[in-house]
């Protein structure tokens, strides 16, 4: 069986299952398992495909049709043009946290040297992606999780920056210096949202998504205690959910923050809201 057959018996045989990105899936999973660009599959559709092949492209198939997400199946995403590794112990970054990227980078000048921590960083898309943008910044990078610390550290290695160190700790129990800018994307869904969560999500790290109080806990436990690592005039960045920008304004208020503004993500969600300590 050749590429252009596999192709068409593929997206032919599950029309059931299918959803609006299927045929870029088979293209991506043709790619990871040929080790070949998806341009090259495109260019060479008569290439034939051994039993080797075809077995692991349907294991690989079965498990994406059960809703395992692509980037977990090949290992990789890319996040601010960059490729990170991810495994199931991150969770999986996706274009609306470049909001948060964004807004971080607004607030630092190109040459200046600012410290910057991340907290939660998983697989340190958001910690890597301002470090590959700001050269004379330090970054730190925070996690609970050994092993999200373990993918962020060969991520940072793969894309050769100098500027990030990762820690294991749990938001700021092994911190102990203040930082100019905080940034976090922190479990923000809350356990009532559950049951309508896209089945893709049940695949990622409940840790990371799941928080008590309506979504909130770990926002409030973040704007409250960033106080104490903060520089004077420092700033907090945080995302949250697309409802929950007055609940989170009205925290970091009650926290004597100021210059509180809400951004709204590509798709016009309100996602991250910044305040700065006086």
């Amino acid at each position: 069986m050749n590429i252009r057959t596999w192709l068409h018996e593929s997206y032919l045989k599950f029309k059931s299952v299918r959803n609006s990105s299927f045929k870029l899936d088979l293209n991506i999973l043709l790619s990871f398992v040929l080790k070949k660009k998806i341009s090259w599959s495109i260019s060479h559709d008569t290439f034939e495909l051994n039993n080797n092949i075809l077995k692991r492209l349907h294991s690989l198939l079965m498990r994406r049709i059960c809703g395992e997400p692509i980037s977990y199946l090949v290992g990789k995403k890319e996040f601010w043009s960059l490729s990170f590794i991810v495994s199931k112990n991150t969770l999986i970054p996706r274009p609306e946290t470049e909001t948060l990227v964004e807004n971080a980078l607004m607030r630092i000048d190109n040459n200046s040297h600012k410290k910057i921590l991340d907290l939660g960083t998983g697989c340190g898309c958001i910690a890597l992606a301002l470090a590959s943008m700001r050269l004379n910044c330090d970054v730190v990078g925070v996690d609970r999780v050994h092993e999200s610390i373990n993918i962020a550290k060969r991520n940072a290695k793969i894309l050769r920056c100098k500027n990030v160190v990762f820690l294991h700790s749990f938001w700021f129990s092994k911190i102990n210096e203040k930082y100019d800018i905080i940034v976090s994307n922190p479990p923000y869904i809350g356990l009532n949202e559950i049951k309508d969560l896209d089945n893709e999500l049940f695949f990622e790290p409940f840790l990371a998504l799941i928080s008590s109080e309506n979504g909130l806990s770990s926002i409030r436990y973040i704007i409250k205690n960033s106080k104490r690592y903060l520089k004077r005039m420092g700033w907090l960045l945080i995302e949250h959910g697309w409802m929950q920008r007055a609940r989170v304004q009205r925290l970091f208020k009650e926290n004597n923050y100021f210059n509180i503004i809400t951004y709204q993500d590509y798709s016009g969600n309100d996602r991250v809201t910044v305040g700065q300590k006086r």
